[in-house]
């Protein structure tokens, strides 16, 4: 086996981590490949481009946090191998274990005792006239909202086509079962479980209080637009990463990926167990 370390330069602790991580991954006998970035941040020639995993590695340990899990969808580009995140600090609904269980994670890497937790991506192509299209690539979820003005804006959703409604809003957010812990948890909507095969709408702030988050099929194409000439562009977003000026014509179609981002679990862990931590549920 050969696991492909991928660090955040900017998080306190990667060098530690990295280097304990390594040292435990190869007292197991298993391979190490750091990614350009990690080789340099430890000071070390060599490495290989994230977004060549796909051809090189088996697994890829992403040091950091949830949103270096979000910055690695795109980094690793077309990676559908085990993704195990290692959270510097305490665990996250996106990492599989924290830097001091690094040498439970080795072990439990060279036994084979793990699961594979396939998470919905979302592919959003936004569509303006007289220039290409753009694709992004969403693991938690897209977002139209306001721009320079502090004013609500007018967005308009449809459903395959159909007319879902108009909204007068901060802003609208389509999001995945992962990304329901995210910004649309903060904006009200539910918590889905990953496994559910659904998307949601969450409006942002709106102006009236019957507009609530929906749970629709994720076999369909959502599609936001702009319904406001008076506020300037609005911003698209994507995992709060991309972001571009949306303006009157402009479309953004939102669909599910054909491809899948597949989170490495230890066998012991749960979302369940994962919620009840992070949320402080204590039962009655």
């Amino acid at each position: 086996m050969n696991v492909g370390i991928f660090a955040n330069p900017h998080k306190p602790g990667s060098v530690p981590t990295v280097q304990t991580l390594r040292a435990a991954l190869e007292g197991k006998g298993i391979r190490v490949s750091l990614d350009e970035e990690t080789a340099a941040l430890m000071g070390e020639g060599g490495g290989i481009p994230a977004s060549s995993f796909a051809q090189n590695v088996d697994v890829a340990a992403v040091i950091g946090g949830d949103g270096t899990m979000l910055h690695a969808v795109s980094r690793l580009g077309d990676f559908e191998k085990p993704v195990a995140g290692i959270n510097i600090g305490t665990l996250g609904f996106l990492t599989s274990c924290t830097d001091s269980e690094v040498g439970e994670f080795a072990e439990a890497l060279a036994e084979g005792r793990f699961k594979i937790s396939a998470r919905t991506l979302l592919e959003a192509v936004v569509l303006r006239p007289g220039k290409d299209p753009l694709s992004f690539t969403a693991l938690n979820e897209v977002t139209l909202a306001r721009g320079d003005t502090g004013r609500m804006v007018s967005l308009i959703a449809r459903v395959n086509g159909e007319l879902l409604n108009r909204y007068r809003a901060d802003g609208l957010i389509v999001a995945t079962p992962t990304g329901s812990t995210a910004y649309s948890l903060s904006a009200g909507g539910p918590l889905i479980a990953p496994c559910a095969a659904v998307f949601l709408i969450t409006p942002i702030c709106p102006h009236s209080l019957s507009q609530r988050a929906l749970a629709l099929s994720d076999s369909c194409v959502v599609e936001l637009s702009s319904d406001d000439r008076e506020t300037g562009p609005m911003i698209f977003t994507v995992d709060g990463r991309d972001n571009m000026h949306i303006g009157p014509g402009d479309r953004i179609e939102v669909r599910k990926s054909d491809r899948s981002f597949n989170l490495l679990r230890l066998g012991d862990r749960s979302f369940y167990e994962t919620l009840r931590q992070k949320l402080g549920w204590q039962g009655v």
